[in-house]
C-alpha cells in the first residue's frame, strides 16, 4: 500500500500543530464557535447530538493492520470502545471530548493517517471496489489512479470550498462494485480495442434530496488525461454550481439544468486549455505509483483443498460461510474473504476495539497484514490461503465476524441515524435490528436470497437507500413517532436503479411487518428460486408489492416467529447507543 515520504508526512504533521493551536484558542474563548466551526469541519470533526465525531479517511478503503491497531486504541482511549465504519469507507468516533482530538489527529499521523477532506465543501474521500487486485473480472487495477486521485484532490486549492461536498469512485472491473453511478464522479477504468488503458467517465450522480443516476460525458479518456479532464469538471462546477441554496449546489443538479450534452461542451471547451498540461499524467508517475500496489510474495498453490470439501461436508455453518462470505481469487489456491460486521443484534458498521486489534493480528497471520473496508460497511481480508480457511473462519466465529450472511437480508446498510446525527429524522440502528433480529432465520434468508436493505435516518441517503433493493428512509418526528418510507427496486452496480416509494409513510414498529409483507409477494411471484428480488420487483412493478403491504392494519405489536418475545422499539433502542431511550 502506498507509504508516505518526508513531504507528505510533514503536511500531516504541521496541519495536527495547526489544528492544536486552534482547538487552544477555542477551548479560551479566543475563537468563537462560529469561528471555530469551519476549521474543526477541515479536519473532519463535527459536533453532533452527545458531542463530537471524528470522521477519519481511509483512502480507498484499504487499512494495514497497524492502522487498525491505532482505530482500536483510539476507541478504547478516547471512545466508548468502538468505531463505526461508514458507507464511504470511513471510520467514524463519536463520544470524543474536544481538548483531545488534536492528540487523536497526532495519534493518527504516527501511522500516516488524517482526517482532512472528511467533511465540508470538498473533494471528499476517494473510493474503490473493495476487491481491487484480486478480483476475477479486474480489468486494470484502480489503486494507483486512485491514490493520484487522492494525492491531486488533497489541500487543492481551487477546490477547497466548492458549492458543495464532492465524491469520486473509482472502479477497474468489469462489474461495479464501487456505485460509481451513484457519484458526482464515477471513473471506470478499462481498456479499449487497442488494448490501451482508459477511464470510462460518468458525471452527475447522487443520492440525498436528488438522488440521480450519474451520464455518461466520455466513452473512452486516455489515461494519462484522467487528472485534467477530471479538474476540468470541478472547473466548470466550481464556476456554474449554485451557491444561493444548498440543496441545488450538488453538481447532479447543475448538469441536469444544462443537459449532459452542454455540461460536456463546457467541460471539453475548458479541457482544451488543459489536456496537455502540466497535470497530464506521464508513465513514470504512474509507474512509480504502481510500484506501492505490486503483489505479495504468493505460494505456488494447488487449486483445491480436499480438506475443505470435507469439511463442508460435516459442518453446515462452515458450508454456508464459504458459500456467501468466500469470493473467487484471481490466484489459484487463495480465498477473498469478506468479514460479516452485520451478526443480527449489533448495530451496522461497528466494530469493538477487541475485534478491531484480533483483526489485525488474522491480518498479519493471514493476509500480509492488509484489510479492506467496504462501502457496506463490512471488512476484507483479500488474500488468504484455501488451506487456512478453516482456522479463519474459527477465529472469525470467536470474534463474531462469520455470520454467513453477506449479500443476504440481514446484511443491512445502516446510518447512525437519530442516535447521533443531528440531521437525522428518526432512528436507523434500533431499527436495522429489528430487522435483522425479526429475521434472523438463516434458512429464510437463504430462501429469498440475495437482496440489499439500505436504512437512513433522514433523506441525505449516508445508507445509500435509494439504491438499495428495499430502502428505508426517516421523514419526519412528530408526537414522539417516527416515520418512515419504503422504496423498492434500488439497486447499485452496472445495472444502477433507484428505488421508488412504496406509498404512506409508517411509524418504527411497523417497518419489520411492512418488510415481511413486501417479501411475501416477491415468494409469491417469483417465477423459481433462481429468480432475485430486484428482477421480481422490475418484472412485475411495484403495485402487487403496494397492495399487499397496505391491505390490512398494521398489529399495535410485533410477536416474533417463535412467539416468545414480543418486541416493541424501547426494547430494542440499546441505552449504549442513545441515553434518550
Amino acid at each position: 500500500m502506498y507509504c508516505y515520504d518526508e513531504y507528505d508526512q510533514r503536511m500531516i504533521d504541521e496541519r495536527v500543530a495547526q489544528y492544536r493551536d486552534q482547538v487552544r484558542r477555542r477551548l479560551s474563548n479566543e475563537l468563537t464557535e462560529t469561528e471555530f466551526l469551519p476549521l474543526r469541519l477541515q479536519n473532519g470533526l463535527y459536533m453532533q447530538i452527545h458531542g463530537y465525531m471524528l470522521r477519519i479517511a481511509v483512502p480507498y478503503g484499504l487499512i494495514s493492520s497497524r492502522q487498525m491497531r491505532m482505530f482500536a486504541h483510539i476507541a478504547r482511549k478516547y471512545d466508548r470502545g468502538y468505531g463505526h465504519f461508514t458507507t464511504r469507507q470511513n471510520i467514524q468516533f463519536n463520544w470524543l471530548k474536544l481538548e483531545e482530538t488534536p492528540d487523536i489527529l497526532a495519534d493518527l499521523a504516527s501511522v500516516q493517517m488524517h482526517a482532512i477532506q472528511t467533511s465540508g465543501n470538498c473533494v471528499r474521500n476517494i473510493t474503490s471496489d473493495e476487491f481491487f487486485g484480486v478480483a476475477h473480472d479486474e480489468i486494470v487495477d484502480p489503486r494507483p489512479y486512485a491514490e493520484i486521485l487522492r494525492q491531486w484532490s488533497t489541500f487543492h486549492p481551487e477546490f477547497a470550498y466548492l458549492p458543495r461536498k464532492f465524491k469520486i469512485a473509482i472502479s477497474g472491473a468489469k462489474e461495479d462494485r464501487a456505485a460509481i453511478l451513484a457519484h458526482d464522479i464515477g471513473l471506470s477504468v478499462t481498456k479499449n480495442a487497442q488494448g490501451e488503458v482508459g477511464f470510462r467517465v460518468f458525471v452527475g450522480g447522487g443520492l440525498g434530496r436528488t438522488p440521480i443516476i450519474g451520464s455518461e460525458i466520455c466513452e473512452f479518456l486516455p489515461w494519462p488525461h484522467v487528472l485534467t479532464y477530471v479538474e476540468s469538471i470541478l472547473r466548470i462546477y466550481n464556476q456554474l454550481g449554485r451557491r444561493d441554496n444548498k440543496h441545488k449546489a450538488r453538481i447532479k443538479i447543475l448538469v441536469k439544468a444544462l443537459g449532459i450534452e452542454e455540461f460536456k461542451r463546457l467541460v471539453e471547451e475548458d479541457w482544451a486549455d488543459l489536456k496537455n498540461g502540466p497535470g497530464t499524467l506521464t508513465r513514470e508517475e504512474v509507474d512509480r505509483m504502481s510500484s506501492f500496489f505490486t503483489d505479495p510474495e504468493y505460494e505456488v498453490l494447488a487449486g483445491n483443498d480436499s480438506s475443505l470439501k470435507a469439511f463442508m461436508a460435516d459442518n453446515r455453518n462452515f458450508s454456508h460461510w464459504m458459500k456467501h462470505n468466500v469470493r473467487p481469487h484471481r490466484v489459484p489456491g487463495y480465498a477473498i474473504v469478506v468479514l460479516s460486521v452485520k451478526k443480527p443484534g449489533n448495530a451496522p458498521g461497528d466494530v469493538t476495539h477487541e475485534q478491531m486489534d484480533a483483526v489485525a493480528d488474522l491480518a498479519d497471520r493471514y493476509s500480509f497484514g492488509e484489510m479492506r473496508i467496504t462501502h457496506k460497511q463490512n471488512l476484507v481480508f483479500a488474500d488468504i490461503k484455501q488451506t487456512d480457511l478453516i482456522a479463519l473462519w474459527h477465529e472469525l466465529t470467536k470474534l463474531e465476524l462469520a455470520s454467513p450472511n453477506i449479500g443476504m437480508l440481514t446484511d443491512i446498510i445502516s446510518c447512525p441515524g437519530a442516535e447521533f446525527c443531528t440531521l437525522a429524522n428518526a432512528r436507523s440502528i434500533p431499527l436495522s435490528k429489528l430487522i435483522a433480529e425479526r429475521f434472523e432465520n438463516l434458512d429464510f434468508q437463504y430462501d429469498i436470497g440475495e437482496i440489499t436493505l439500505n436504512i437512513s435516518g433522514c433523506m441525505n441517503a449516508c445508507g445509500q437507500h435509494h439504491i438499495g433493493n428495499i430502502g428505508i428512509t426517516g421523514v419526519e418526528k412528530k408526537n414522539h413517532e417516527e416515520w418512515y418510507q419504503i422504496s423498492i427496486g434500488g439497486a447499485e452496480g452496472n445495472d444502477c436503479s433507484l428505488g421508488k416509494i412504496l406509498g404512506p409513510s409508517l411509524i418504527f414498529n411497523q417497518v419489520p411487518e411492512a418488510i415481511d409483507r413486501i417479501l411475501q409477494v416477491y415468494l409469491r411471484e417469483r417465477a423459481d428460486e433462481g429468480e432475485r428480488f430486484i428482477d421480481v420487483v422490475r418484472r412485475i412493478g411495484h403495485v402487487p408489492f403496494k397492495d399487499h403491504v397496505y391491505a390490512t392494519d398494521f398489529p399495535d405489536e410485533l410477536v416474533k416467529s417463535d412467539d416468545k418475545n414480543t418486541l416493541i422499539p424501547a426494547q430494542h433502542a440499546v441505552p449504549f447507543y442513545s441515553p434518550r431511550f
